[in-house]
Parts: structure tokens; sequence; C-alpha cells
């Protein structure tokens, strides 16, 4: 295969991406009826619907603008030859393959960023301000963007740095060291993520004693589950919407509840939905994920290290011989219908292990405090009850409501 068939097999998987998801998104849009399906009577009242109805247009074609543009500028850089470009003027300013790949990556990214700014404004300040979501400041937002563009280039740069420093020093092996750093990189921020990364956004307290904290601790010890970490987080600084999640790993998992959760949520409904995290924990799902994500990771890794010292992928981006920076782009677009493939078989798993926690929170806890909890978080995020079966297949990790309710039912 020559560059040119290699450049066209590019712009081939490039497109068919862009058709499969616009088409996935038109017929999710067709299946929301413009008025109140019996199936949600008694979870939407018609006014809401007619809310879910106007904020999910808005943002369907906020997100269709969005991807068109990119697709647009991204077939037109690539066709015009601009990766070539970008790295001829990067390799004549210096000859070290490190510093050549992270200038290359950091001019993309921060291209990037500069072209997803916009709609990322107008669907915070916009949409997310007109139904009554976003509680976001300007303040707040220009320094969640400074401290995720400088995290993002201090550890991505770190770690990148160390996989082109392992292709330089170990060559065809290179793929066995860099799984291996980020497989510990993984572990670590799994494990240390919100003690690390999340006070530099959110703060977060530990439940006070109380009623609330009490149940959730009875809950813990009724199932074995030990638990002496559950904070509070500060999410109404930046949206009304509620939510709670389960992090870490041994003695350092911890339990973490959005304020906005407690204030919308009966303590009975909260423990159900912590019920339901801990579930998760028990039946080994979140251990089960990190090591099929480890296991993707290697794959992903030892498939480029066949690939990128192929010079027909260097030069079908307008390389004039093997460089690692055009290889690495060259592979992320090849590898797209790879990912598309892994990530629906994902969300297949996904969707059972959510059946099986609402099963454990069901069967330990409460199913009907469950049902009403997850009945109130998703109205008042304005959830999609029913979408297309196709969208999610393809895009949902977690099971449409109506099918977890009545899922829960059988199980109660």
């Amino acid at each position: 295969m020559n560059s040119e068939m290699v450049f066209t097999v590019i712009v081939s998987f490039l497109c068919l991406d862009f058709t499969v998801e616009r088409i996935l998104e038109w017929l999710n849009m067709k299946a929301m009826a413009p008025v109140l399906p019996s199936c949600l009577q008694g979870i939407y009242d018609e006014k809401e619907y007619v809310r879910f109805v106007g904020y999910k247009r808005e943002t369907g074609r906020l997100e269709w603008l969005e991807s068109v543009a990119g697709f647009i500028v991204m077939l037109g850089f690539l066709c015009a030859g601009g990766f070539g470009w970008l790295n001829g003027w990067i390799v004549s300013w210096t000859d070290s393959v490190v510093w050549q790949t992270l200038l290359f990556m950091g001019i993309l990214s921060v291209a990037s960023g500069i072209l997803s700014m916009p709609f990322d404004w107008y669907a915070t300040f916009r949409i997310e301000e007109k139904y009554g979501f976003n509680k976001t400041t300007w303040r707040t937002y220009v320094s969640d963007c400074l401290k995720g563009m400088f995290l993002s280039a201090l550890l991505g740069g770190l770690l990148l740095a160390a996989v082109v420093w392992f292709y330089e020093w170990a060559g065809p092996l290179f793929w066995l060291y860099a799984w291996g750093l980020v497989t510990v990189v993984s572990v670590f921020m799994s494990m240390f993520y919100s003690q690390l990364i999340v006070p530099l956004f959110n703060s977060q307290k530990p439940l006070a004693e109380g009623s609330l904290r009490n149940k959730i601790q009875d809950f813990a010890d009724k199932v074995g589950f030990r638990l002496d970490n559950i904070y509070v987080m500060d999410g109404s600084k930046r949206s009304t919407k509620a939510n709670a999640y389960f992090t870490g790993l041994g003695p350092k998992k911890r339990i973490v509840l959005y304020d906005t959760l407690i204030d919308e949520l009966t303590e009975e409904e909260i423990v159900a939905v912590l019920a339901h995290e801990v579930g998760h924990y028990k039946r080994r799902h979140t251990v089960q994920f990190m090591l099929a994500s480890v296991l993707q990771t290697g794959f992903m890794l030892w498939l480029f290290s066949l690939l990128v010292n192929e010079e027909v992928l260097s030069q079908a981006l307008g390389g004039d011989r093997i460089y690692f920076q055009l290889g690495l782009i060259a592979f992320a677009l090849l590898y797209t219908p790879v990912s598309m493939v892994i990530g629906v078989v994902m969300n297949v798993w996904s969707r059972k292990n959510e059946f099986e926690a609402d099963a454990f929170a069901a069967q330990n806890h409460d199913g009907q405090a469950l049902v009403s909890g997850l009945k109130k978080i998703s109205v008042k995020a304005l959830s999609n009850l029913t979408p297309h079966p196709a969208y999610e297949a393809v895009y949902y990790s977690h099971p449409s409501l109506l099918k977890r309710i009545r899922q829960i039912e059988k199980n109660r």
C-alpha cells in the first residue's frame, strides 16, 4: 500500500465516522415525540417534557454545528497538507524527536481548544443558562479553562514525552514500557484523583455527622463495605444537576456526593443511589473495567508499535520520511473504526453492570427509593428517557431510565 492509498483510507474513515455519528444523532432526535409519551407519564409532566424537548433540540443543534465545523476544519487541514506543513516547520526548529512531538501535539491541542471554545461558551452561558442549569461565573469558567489547559499540558506532556523517549531508547519494544507507565499512572490517578485533582476545581468536605451519615454507615456495615470517607462536593458552584460518584481503590476509596444531590433527594433516596455505587464495588465492576482498560491500552500501543515506523503513514500526511508525530496522527485516524467497535462492546458490558448494581441496591436496600431517586435526577437534568435504540447501543454507558425502572421492579 502506498502513501496515496493510505491517505484515501484515512479520509474515508474520517468521512465514515462523521456520517455514522450524524445519522445516529438524527435518528435520536427523530425518536423524540413532540408530546409527552404515555410511558413517561408519572415521570415527566407536560411542562417539564416541553422543557426537555426544547433543551435537547437546542443542544443537538449546537453539537451538530460543532461537529460540522470540526469535520470541515479537519478535512480541509488534511487535504491541504497542513500536517506535513506543520511538521516541516517544527522539524526546522529542533532535531529532538521528543520536542518535535511535544510541539506538534501541543499546537494541534491548542488549535482544537480554540475551535471548540465558542461552542462550549455558548452551551454554558446561553443554553444551560436558559434552562436554569448554569451556575458558573465568568471567573470560574476562565479559571477552569486555564487549570484544565495547565493540567493537560503538564500531565499529558510528561506522559507523551516519556512514551517518545521509550520509542527512541527501546526500539520495537517501546510499547511495553509505555504500557507499563500508562498503567501505573492510570492506577495512581484512579486512587488519588479525588484527593489531588478535584480540589483544584471544587471543594470537598466530609459529610457532617447526622441522620444521613448514620444511614449511609448503617448500610455500609450491613453489606460489609468498609467506608471511612464520605465527602460532599460543591457541585452547585457550576450546575444545578445532581450527581454522586465512587472513586479510589482499597483504603483510598471514597464516596462523593454533590451538594445538589443532598438538596434534591430524600435521605432514603440518597442511600439507595449510594447502594447502587457500592453494588459496582461489591460486584467488582470497578476492578474489571480497570483491567479491561489496561488491556485495551496495551492492544492499542502494540498495534501502534507495528505501524509507527511504516514510512507510508508519515508520507500520507505530507512527511518526507518517518516521523513519530505524523505516524501518531495517522494511526489515531486509522484506529477510529476499531475504537468505535471497542466502545460499543464496552458500553454493552457497562449497561449490564448498571443493571447488576441496580439489582444489588434493590435487594440490599430499597428498590422503590432507588427508582424515585433516579427519576428525580433524570428529570432535573432533562435526560432523554426514550433514546433511539441504535443511539443508545453506541453511546449509552447506562441503560435508559425506563429500562432501569422495569428491571428494578423485577428484582424487588
